[in-house]
């Protein structure tokens, strides 16, 4: 920090981001983040469609691809509260979250040779690399309690979904570029730069996670680890049942699994949606894009706003505003007005999802952080799957999808209401008093 000057070190100490190790462990929101936007939200989908199952009905396509979500979904839940069990019973945060990127790393490197019918090795390999991320995720998030203090949590998980935005944005407005002009870097077609835009994430990806490995100290473990996986197992129903002795913990994640999902159903169904209502898809993919730049200073935002206030009366005011959204949404009637759409979310989106990581970071014990994060990330995961179903009957009950979007606002209202039961001080005096117990133990 005596290296930079003052000036700077005022902005990076403003957005959370003052230490060298936080700046590491933010920076792999950056990294990953170039997975989320090309491969799982913009180009690979239509790579897929277009190429790989060309030769099968687009539904049929639409379909496979859905299941191998699915299934990746499916897979990182299951694993992920036995490997923070395990990661709290071993020093090895780092090196499980090492083994995780390297997967959704070679996993995408492996997209570059896949070819029109190669469709159970596309497949694969992107339920191979959702495991990688997410998986990816547990020991990332669950390093955050040990790099930052409660005071600088917020901040500093917001700067990291910021970063995320940016480097997620930035990585996929080249690849769109590469997509609409092929020939300027000597490519043949959109299918060509499809495959380079694969390696281009696996190689952002890998880079920008070196910091965190150099930066960020593995963090000290209080308890024994002459037994780890039997104690792991052990460790896990633990947590489990333990979860009932910090009831402010348990009812945020009844809450974010309400939330979330319905975060998740706008961000997956808006260009359908919007493709449905016979809006251009290529000014759908442009806003898409946009929306992920201009998340970035709203995210910022939202910790600052979090210090000042506390982490649930922002998350409170985010979850109105997609309420808000929900209801604009089924009046939706041109590109502009889905554009203006897409900012409000852009406004709440990055500030909803960071505030809840570091609030539920406050609650739960800091020596079983890898643990909590492990049902924290199941809650992700399994809360994914409702949003579209209910989407998906409501639509088809009504014969319209504008019916569908005003029925998301449900999970913002369940959500809203389960947050505003949650009991913020007295959770964190549970967590203080718990993790002080254990390390006695």
């Amino acid at each position: 920090m005596n290296s930079i000057a003052p000036p700077t070190r005022r902005v990076l100490e403003a957005l959370g981001l003052a230490k060298p190790e936080h700046r590491a462990w933010a920076l792999y929101d950056w990294a990953n983040s170039a997975y989320v936007t090309t491969v799982v939200t913009a180009v690979f989908p239509v790579y897929y469609s277009a190429v790989v199952a060309s030769d099968l009905p687009a539904a049929e396509a639409t379909r496979r691809f859905a299941v191998a979500s699915t299934v990746a979904l499916i897979l990182a839940a299951v694993s992920s509260p036995f490997l923070g069990a395990l990661a709290d019973q071993l020093p090895i945060k780092k090196k499980l979250l090492a083994v995780f990127a390297a997967l959704g790393v070679l996993s995408t490197v492996g997209l570059f040779w896949v070819g029109p019918g190669d469709r159970l090795l596309a497949e694969g390999l992107f339920v191979v690399g959702n495991i990688g991320l997410m998986g990816s995720f547990v020991f990332y998030d669950a390093l955050l309690p040990h790099v930052a203090s409660e005071k600088e949590m917020d901040r500093l998980s917001s700067a990291g979904y910021a970063l995320g935005y940016l480097g997620g944005g930035l990585l996929l407005f080249l690849n769109l570029f590469m997509l609409q002009r092929p020939e300027v870097l000597g490519l043949k077609d959109a299918a060509s730069a499809s495959r380079v835009s694969f390696l281009t994430v696996a190689v952002w990806w890998s880079a920008f996670s070196i910091p965190l490995f150099r930066k960020v100290r593995e963090p000290t473990l209080t308890g024994s680890t002459q037994h780890p996986f039997s104690e792991a197992w052990k460790r896990l129903i633990h947590t489990a049942s333990a979860l009932r002795s910090y009831p402010a913990a348990a009812l945020l994640l009844a809450a974010y699994f309400f939330y979330n999902d319905g975060i998740g159903t706008m961000y997956r169904m808006a260009a359908i949606y919007g493709a449905e209502l016979g809006l251009n898809a290529g000014a759908l993919l442009l806003t898409l894009a946009v929306t992920n730049i201009v998340s970035i200073p709203f995210a910022f935002a939202f910790g600052a706003v979090a210090t000042k206030v506390g982490a649930k009366p922002a998350l409170l005011a985010s979850l109105v505003v997609y309420i808000g959204i929900s209801v604009g949404a089924f009046f939706l009637q041109s590109e502009l007005h889905f554009f203006i759409l897409a900012m409000a979310v852009a406004l709440v989106q990055g500030g909803a999802q960071a505030l809840s990581r570091s609030l539920f970071a406050t609650l739960i014990p800091r020596d079983r952080s890898a643990q909590f994060f492990g049902l924290f990330g199941v809650t992700d995961k399994v809360s994914g799957v409702f949003g579209p179903l209910v989407f998906a009957v409501v639509g088809s009950a009504f014969g319209s999808s504008r019916y569908a979007v005003v029925s998301v606002a449900l999970f913002f209202i369940l959500g809203g209401a389960l947050l505003a039961f949650v009991n913020v001080e007295q959770g964190r005096v549970r967590a203080v008093r718990g993790a002080s117990i254990n390390g006695r133990s």
